[in-house]
Formats: structure tokens, C-alpha cells, sequence
């Protein structure tokens, strides 16, 4: 029988990536994607035809978490804050959502708990997103230890929870390049942070994709209303 792995699924690049490397290492996959009235929620539904493509449709959750949305302080649940398309800088940028991944993945480590999987696969990065506090290996380690004394499966079992970050020190251009190797189907993916049906080309996110795809001499495969090269 296979090992069960929870992979949080946004139906962005990064953690399509992330659910073609856990089924490259024998994982049974059971995917989590979260709805947190995010200006670019379309997301949620390429998250559906990426779990749908790995054959688990069946098992993946959606789960509604729209008081995020409520709180704002984000360019990506505020429309009233604009987009940044000035390219990532070294200040913690505005589309950083408060406890984002805090809470994602404690939701996600439930879902692990509930289906008995021991480990946890997110698309976290500290290279093109190193403002992002909620993306650096010191809070993975922290919220690891954090989780293992935090829940039953945590401290009755002697193989503890793992959540694993495959893409933390990783170029966006070295993440595409795995993802190409394991035929991940990038087309299904959606990254802009402006939510329509055409990536804008221009928000940051984009700038960063786009640039990975080129420096592996490859075509993103999903429309652009613009490109700036």
C-alpha cells in the first residue's frame, strides 16, 4: 500500500510542481486547495483540473477559508491595494497575506491526521519570494516541531509529520526545469495574481513565471494579454 501525502494545491506552478514530485516518489496524493476570497480565485478551479489530471479528483478538498478575504492587508484580498508590477524587491511585498501559510498548512496537517499521512508537501520558496516570512525554512522547521507536539498523530506515533519543501531553495527557472522532467502539466496552471482568464503579463508573479520559463528556452503554455521582455 502506498504512503499517503497531503499536498497543498493553489493550482499555481509552484505546487502543481510540488504534486508531480510527490507522485514521482510513490505518494498517494490527496490534495488541499484553499478559498480565501482571493482576488485571483479563478485558481481554485485550475486546482480542480490539476487534481483531475492526477487521477484524485475524488479525494481532493476545497476548503473555505474566506475570513482571510475579510481581513485584508493584501493586494491579494484587498482591491482597494494595488497589484505591485515593479518585479520582487527585497521589502516584504503587499501580496503577502497575513498567516497565510500558517494556517494552510495547519488545516492541511488535519486533513493529514484525518487520512492517516505522515507527510505534507507545499510549494513554499525563499528565493523569488524572500520577503514572504511565511516562506523561510526557519518557519517550516519551527511549525514542524510545532505540529508533532500539537496533535495526536504528532506524539503517539513514533514516524512523525513531515512537511516536506522541495522547492524552498530553488530558482523559479530550476523549479520548471524539474516540473518539464516530470511532465507536469504547466498548462493547467494559472499564476497571475489579477484573476482573469489571460495572465496580465505584467504583476509580479508573471514577471517571475515568465522568466523561468525562458531561461529553460521553453514557451509558457498558458495566454498572455501582455509580455515584457
Amino acid at each position: 500500500m502506498k504512503e499517503k501525502a497531503v499536498i497543498v494545491l493553489s493550482g499555481g506552478l509552484d505546487s502543481t510542481t510540488c504534486m508531480g514530485i510527490a507522485r514521482d516518489k510513490g505518494f498517494e496524493l490527496y490534495p488541499i486547495t484553499f478559498f480565501y476570497n482571493q482576488r485571483h480565485q479563478r485558481e481554485v478551479e485550475h486546482a480542480r483540473q490539476v487534481a483531475q489530471h492526477y487521477g484524485v479528483a475524488d479525494r481532493h478538498k476545497i476548503v473555505n477559508v474566506s475570513f482571510l478575504g475579510d481581513i485584508g492587508a493584501s493586494a491579494l484580498t484587498d482591491r482597494n491595494i494595488a497589484v505591485p508590477t515593479t518585479g520582487v524587491g527585497e521589502d516584504i511585498p503587499k501580496t503577502y497575506v497575513p498567516a497565510r501559510n500558517l494556517i494552510f498548512l495547519s488545516l492541511a496537517v488535519a486533513y493529514a491526521e484525518v487520512i492517516g499521512a505522515k507527510t505534507l508537501y507545499t510549494g513554499v520558496n525563499a528565493v523569488d519570494y524572500s520577503g514572504y516570512p511565511d516562506c523561510r525554512p526557519e518557519f517550516i522547521r519551527s511549525l514542524t516541531e510545532t505540529v508533532n507536539l500539537a496533535t495526536k498523530a504528532g506524539v503517539t506515533s513514533k514516524d512523525k509529520i513531515k512537511i516536506e519543501t522541495p522547492l524552498i531553495s530553488l530558482t523559479k527557472g530550476e523549479i520548471i526545469q524539474r516540473g518539464l522532467e516530470l511532465n507536469v502539466p504547466y498548462e493547467l496552471t494559472t499564476s497571475c495574481y489579477q484573476g482573469e482568464e489571460e495572465a496580465c503579463g505584467v504583476c509580479d508573479s508573471c514577471l517571475l513565471r515568465l522568466k523561468g520559463f525562458t531561461e529553460n528556452n521553453v514557451v509558457d503554455p498558458i495566454p498572455y494579454k501582455a509580455i515584457t521582455t
